[in-house]
């Protein structure tokens, strides 16, 4: 008979991105004693991948628990940047309950309202916490109405409209129910999680049912499956089926159990229904993969994914230097490392081309491919990328395009050239509102492939003083071609070691990007042309000896300052004629074609035929 487990809350903290999730989940832990006094946390607990810690944002969700006043308290932390939503999707099947974060200024922003209408599809139980309580423009009563607006579309039923309220500030550690009341801690906010969750049920007696939702990996064990207890008990040392996605079984021995306590795993003989565990003893296991008795195994409903609606291409290095910075870079190693990351990365597609060096690799969008990429960058991987394209869908015999809602918010000063830049993107204002202290917020309709190199643009345009965020809205019939300013490259016309000299010639056509003293190629971009077309430069021209003697140190303080651009930067820029090498030491952007005659032809046969 299932029954609720009362000593047990699976809970999940979902927002939109900068909203304060992984600050709050900081409070939580350090308030719960699970920290000795000799240790010191720091912040960002939950953000140990290096990327989330550089970038400043959660891209994997993770798991970990507390115990208040004899209850265990598994707590799940979710990326808020839409280019991770798989992630968010992923986890939502494990928790009873949610605790919707809402910034105290910002109110509720683009992907708040995607992950509140996935909490309200599972049926979770909402708490409301509007965060940054403590800063001074705050405006609560406002962010209430909006967070109220919010719930009534998105609810289905009048039950998810009796959510509770808090007042927080995540970054001082505490919650309160009123906003007048004394900061004491982060306890109301555990009471109302007591109090208003309800814990899981199940019936323990039934056959074992887990769904995998998580995979982890370690040298000792081996890969590690993660979910929630559905039914039954799981217990170490005996028999269990594994249902893949294609509903082909496998039997095999569970070695060890874990649960989560405090920010470790608990070695355990045994769970049972409700609980949150990691199980490891299981072979070639996927996420979506159920977990069953192997007398009744049946099947859980698979996890449901939006489909990707950008690919790149990601292929073997074709430089001439292939092979001299990278410790994996064949197209096996390639396609092997991109086949690895589909058993955890739910939101990826990887494909092979008719390129046998080649593979289309999509995504929820440029950040999300460009995440992968600068991982396998730092495992030592050697390999280059294409500019990022929208993925075209036939329906009724016609081509459509994916479309996404862009949200911005910035001073009202650079509305005129963001909306000038945006609709040569073909981008359609549909609203436009001011906030406070002189910023606007616009939203636009725009295809997905004029967000392509925007990023940049908006950061360029604003000065780092603006947030913008897209959400997928539909496929819609593909539209005209996109009015792009297009970027001209300075491109190196023969091989070598770059000379002060050449470059100093070079800087005078547009700003470089390489110092003196590097190893380039033909067809490799050395710099930015100060004109849309591209311009063949010789930077390794090193300055003809005359009778006139010339000082190195004055050629020296003539150059400027190479351009610098990460991998997000360098994939905004690059067009269709333009790769991204990529190896461990640096990014380099180079022609498809490297040879300047060849592009030539290419270029000369393109013209005849659009003639």
């Amino acid at each position: 008979m299932s029954k609720r487990i009362e000593t047990l809350r699976n809970i999940t903290i979902i927002a939109h991105v900068d909203h304060g999730k992984t600050t709050l989940v900081d409070a939580l832990l350090k308030q719960s004693n699970i920290f000795s006094d000799r240790e010191d946390p720091g912040d960002l607990i939950m953000d140990s991948n290096p990327l989330e810690r550089e970038k400043g944002i959660t891209i994997l969700a993770k798991n970990t628990s507390i115990n208040f006043r004899g209850t265990k308290i598994n707590i799940i932390d979710t990326p808020g940047h839409a280019d991770f939503s798989g992630e968010v999707e992923r986890v939502m099947n494990m928790a009873d309950g949610c605790i919707l974060l809402v910034d105290a200024v910002d109110g509720p922003m683009p992907q708040t309202r995607y992950v509140l209408e996935q909490a309200l599809s599972y049926n979770l139980n909402p708490i409301v916490v509007i965060n940054k309580i403590d800063r001074a423009e705050r405006r609560p009563e406002e962010v209430i109405t909006e967070i109220d607006d919010l719930f009534l579309d998105l609810a289905t039923s009048d039950e998810q409209l009796n959510y509770p309220v808090l007042y927080a500030s995540a970054k001082d550690g505490y919650a309160v129910n009123n906003i007048e009341d004394a900061p004491e801690g982060i306890t109301p906010l555990l009471d109302t999680i007591i109090e208003r969750v309800p814990g899981p049920i199940g019936d323990a007696e039934k056959p074992l049912q887990i769904l995998v939702t998580a995979l982890d990996h370690n040298n000792y064990s081996g890969q590690i499956g993660i979910g929630k207890i559905y039914q039954g008990i799981v217990s170490e040392k005996t028999q269990a089926t594994l249902i893949a996605l294609d509903g082909t079984t496998t039997t095999h021995t569970i070695e060890n159990v874990f649960i989560y306590e405090g920010m470790n795993r608990k070695k355990v003989t045994s769970a049972s229904v409700g609980e949150i565990v990691a199980i490891t003893g299981l072979e070639n296991i996927h996420i979506g993969d159920t977990i069953c008795s192997s007398i009744e195994p049946v099947a859980l409903p698979p996890i449901k994914v939006e489909e990707p609606t950008v690919k790149m291409t990601f292929g073997s290095n074709t430089s001439p230097f292939m092979g001299k910075e990278g410790n994996y870079h064949t197209s096996r190693e390639l396609y092997s490392r991109l086949s690895n990351e589909l058993r955890t990365n739910v939101g990826l597609r990887v494909e092979k081309t008719d390129n046998p060096e080649e593979f289309n690799v999509s995504g929820r969008g440029e950040l999300h491919l460009s995440i992968l990429a600068e991982t396998m960058r730092r495992e030592g991987y050697e390999f280059q990328v294409s500019q990022a394209q929208p993925i075209l869908k036939t329906i009724d015999g016609k081509i459509h395009e994916p479309f996404e809602y862009l949200y911005i918010e910035t001073n009202e000063k650079y509305y005129g050239v963001l909306s000038e830049n945006l609709n040569r993107r073909l981008g359609i204002l549909e609203a436009v509102s001011n906030t406070s202290k002189g910023n606007i917020r616009l939203k636009f309709f725009i295809p997905t492939r004029g967000l392509i190199g925007f990023r940049s643009f908006f950061q360029n345009a604003t000065h780092g003083d603006g947030i913008m965020s897209s959400q997928f809205a539909a496929y819609e019939r593909q539209k005209g071609k996109i009015k792009r300013t297009s970027q001209g490259f300075l491109v190196a016309s023969e091989p070598g070691i770059s000379v002060a000299y050449g470059l100093i010639n070079a800087q005078d056509r547009g700003r470089t990007m390489i110092h003196a003293g590097v190893n380039v190629y033909e067809g490799m971009v050395v710099g930015l042309h100060s004109r849309a077309s591209d311009l063949v430069v010789n930077v390794c021209k090193e300055k003809k000896l005359t009778n006139m003697r010339s000082s190195t140190a004055d050629i020296a303080t003539k150059l400027v300052r190479p351009l610098s651009f990460t991998l997000e930067e360098s994939l905004d820029i690059i067009s269709e004629d333009e790769l991204i090498e990529i190896t461990p030491n640096n990014l380099r952007l180079r022609k498809k074609i490297l040879s300047g005659d060849a592009r030539h032809r290419e270029e000369k046969s393109r013209s005849k035929k659009e003639f």
